[in-house]
């Protein structure tokens, strides 16, 4: 396994590549829909597998200061279920401590909720959509 952090003008195809599969072939979204501005800004953290990349993530900063959001945590379906997910968490949460952060968000999918709350998430907000899948915010306090 190796894991890489991706930023700026680096290649985030890689990246891409992982969201493409997960979340515009499997759960529908258009590209139009997942990749934004955002993508120019964050920092990207990528898995690979045998050279392949299988697993990403983003993080960047919010308009609120000391807040970081996590975003776009995806695994490859033929690598699910190998803890891959849990790295990407990991890294996100050592990257976050490095940059200071005191506050960290994140959109979770209903379903996935109960992944993000192992690593110390709680919901604080309603349900709402994010295209046909529904959502709820999530937070951890840093400090």
């Amino acid at each position: 396994m190796t894991i890489l952090w991706i930023s700026g003008d680096d290649s985030r195809e890689d990246a891409f590549s992982v969201r493409r599969a997960v979340f515009c072939r499997e759960q529908g979204y258009e590209e139009v829909e997942e990749f934004d501005d955002i993508d120019r800004e964050a920092q990207h953290v990528v898995v690979y597998e045998n050279g392949q990349p299988t697993a990403t993530g983003r993080l960047y900063r919010t308009e609120e200061p000391g807040t970081w959001r996590i975003g776009r945590v995806a695994v490859r379906k033929s690598h699910r279920g190998m803890g891959l997910g849990a790295v990407i968490m990991e890294q996100m949460l050592k990257r976050a401590g490095q940059l200071k952060a005191e506050k960290l968000e994140l959109d979770a999918q209903c379903r996935a909720m109960g992944f993000y709350q192992k690593f110390g998430f709680e919901a604080v907000g309603d349900e709402h959509m994010d295209g046909t899948i529904p959502h709820k915010k999530m937070q951890r306090i840093l400090k």
